[in-house]
């Protein structure tokens, strides 16, 4: 049986009930999170070209809904992180449980959260459009680590994601 003192000696691949994930996945999630922050830092902040929407915008409302969808986004990759790492299964199955029970890819949608808590904050609309191809390179990732499920788990996975939806628990 696995446990969280195994898993962070061994790391992440090491976890049986992962199927695996693309090669690209940890380097271009890095890659474009550098992007971003310095897109949406370089207009929200120095140059101030495309973020004038925020003017119309109260700073309290933004703060407001921003904090709302960060506080989310961070709820949404603890309560993941947890279930698929600390959690000890005897064998390798489909986690349907808590936030899976919701939504297929909880990190991924709290990433996407995150970014999109900061682009409330400043409205940066360059920042929207980096955004817009941080959503298509994760929603790639994710159908490839679809495929290695179906792969791993056949028909258990294929029932699941007929059951639950990708990204919002509203779109099934």
């Amino acid at each position: 049986m696995n446990n969280y003192n195994d898993f962070e000696k061994k790391g992440h691949r090491s976890h049986q009930h992962l199927a695996g994930e693309h090669k690209f996945g940890d380097s271009g999630q890095i890659i474009l999170f550098v992007i971003f922050l310095i897109v949406w830092i370089a207009d929200s902040f120095i140059f101030k070209v495309t973020n004038f929407p925020a003017r119309y915008i109260p700073l309290y409302i933004r703060i407001a809904l921003a904090a709302v969808v960060l506080f989310s986004g961070g709820y949404a990759a603890i309560v993941s992180h947890n279930i698929i790492f600390k959690e000890a299964r005897e064998k390798p199955e489909v986690i349907r449980k808590g936030i899976f029970e919701v939504v297929r890819h909880p990190l991924y949608l709290s990433s996407l959260l995150f970014y999109l808590g900061l682009l409330i904050l400043t409205i940066s609309l360059v920042s929207v459009g980096v955004w817009i191809i941080i959503i298509g390179f994760y929603h790639f990732i994710a159908r490839y680590e679809e495929r290695l499920l179906l792969a791993k788990f056949g028909d258990e996975y294929d029932a699941y994601i007929k059951e639950v939806p990708m990204w919002l628990p509203w779109t099934k």
